[in-house]
C-alpha cells in the first residue's frame, strides 16, 4: 500500500465541522508515517471527479470527511476497486459511520481508527446496494419518506433540519397509500397498497432511524421494510419505535430480504443514502463485498 493518502472533504458539513474535522485526521496520519494530501471539490460532481482520479492514480486510501453526503460520493470513487475506504463521520446524519460501528462526530477518534487501521493493515470487506450505476451504502427510501425528502428539497426557508420537519407535517396531511409491487430475486411478486418501503443494505436512514433494524452489511443481501396502509395516528404512534428498531414487531410492517428488489410505484421518487435516484420503477441489487472500509 502506498503511504499517500487521501482525504476527501467537504468544508461545509455538519456547519463546518468538515473542514476542521480533516486536522486531527490529517495529524494521526502523519504521526504514523502517512503523507496526506486533501483533495475539497468545488462542487459534488467536481469532487467526485477529483475522489476518482486520486484512486486512479494510487492512493492508499479514501478517507472521506463529513456526512452521508460525501460517505455516498466517496463510495461511487472506491466501490469495485480495491482501494480502502475511511470515513470521518461530521455531517448530520452519518448512518453508514453508525452501520460500520465507527465514531461520530469524534473525529479525533476517528482519525485514530482511520490510522491504526492503516498502520495495521484492518480492512473489511463489505455490501452496496447498487441502482443502475450508482452505489448506495445505507438505505434506498420510497413513498412517505420520499416524499418529505422531495418537499423539503423543495422548501426555501427553513433551513436545516427542520424545514424537513415541517415537510413531515405536510405531507402527513396529504397522506394516503402508495400501489407498490414489489417483486423479489426476480419471482416473488408482492402487489400492496403501502405507506412506503424501504430497501436497506445499512440499517438506518435520517440519523439513526432503524428502518431495516436487521440489515447486515455482510449477508449478501438486502432488507425491505414495508410500512403498510395505516392511519395517521398509526403512523405517528409507530414513528418513534423507529429509532429502536420496534417497529418490526407492528402488525403494519413486514419484512423480506432478497439480493435483487425491483420497486415499481406512481409519482415516487427512490432516495439512495438521501440522494435523489429518480422515479419509481427501479432496481436494487446487492453487490457482496464491493467495498473495502477501515474499520476497528
Amino acid at each position: 500500500m502506498t503511504s499517500e493518502i487521501t482525504l476527501f472533504v467537504n468544508p461545509t458539513a455538519g456547519r463546518g465541522r468538515g473542514a476542521h474535522a480533516a486536522q486531527p485526521a490529517a495529524s494521526a496520519l502523519r504521526a504514523r508515517g502517512f503523507s496526506v494530501r486533501t483533495v475539497i471539490g468545488e462542487d459534488a460532481p467536481d469532487a467526485l471527479r477529483r475522489a476518482r482520479e486520486a484512486v486512479d492514480g494510487g492512493t492508499g486510501a479514501l478517507i472521506a470527511v463529513g456526512g452521508d453526503g460525501m460517505a455516498s460520493l466517496a463510495l461511487q470513487a472506491v466501490a469495485g476497486t480495491g482501494t480502502p475506504l475511511g470515513v470521518i463521520a461530521v455531517g448530520t446524519g452519518n448512518d453508514f459511520a453508525r452501520a460500520l460501528g465507527l465514531p461520530v462526530r469524534d473525529p479525533a477518534a476517528a482519525g485514530e481508527v482511520v490510522a491504526e487501521a492503516l498502520k495495521g493493515a484492518r480492512t473489511r470487506d463489505v455490501d452496496l446496494g447498487r441502482v443502475g450505476g450508482t452505489w448506495f451504502g445505507t438505505v434506498l427510501a420510497s413513498g412517505f419518506d420520499s416524499r418529505v425528502n422531495d418537499r423539503g428539497n423543495r422548501m426555501r426557508w427553513p433551513t436545516g433540519r427542520f424545514k424537513y420537519d415541517l415537510a413531515m407535517v405536510a405531507e402527513l396531511a396529504a397522506l394516503k397509500p402508495i400501489p407498490y409491487r414489489v417483486t423479489l430475486d426476480g419471482e416473488d411478486v408482492h402487489e400492496v397498497e403501502a405507506t412506503l418501503v424501504a430497501v436497506g443494505n445499512g440499517s438506518s436512514y435520517g440519523g439513526g432511524m432503524r428502518i431495516c433494524a436487521g440489515a447486515d452489511m455482510g449477508d449478501g443481501l438486502l432488507d425491505v421494510t414495508v410500512v403498510g396502509e395505516c392511519s395517521r395516528t398509526t403512523l405517528l404512534k409507530v414513528f418513534p419505535r423507529v429509532y429502536r428498531g420496534t417497529h418490526l414487531d407492528h402488525p403494519k410492517v413486514t419484512v423480506h430480504r432478497a439480493a435483487r428488489v425491483e420497486l415499481a410505484a406512481p409519482g415516487v421518487t427512490g432516495y439512495a443514502d438521501g440522494e435523489p435516484l429518480g422515479a419509481l420503477p427501479l432496481t436494487a441489487e446487492c453487490v457482496p463485498g464491493a467495498v473495502r472500509v477501515l474499520a476497528t
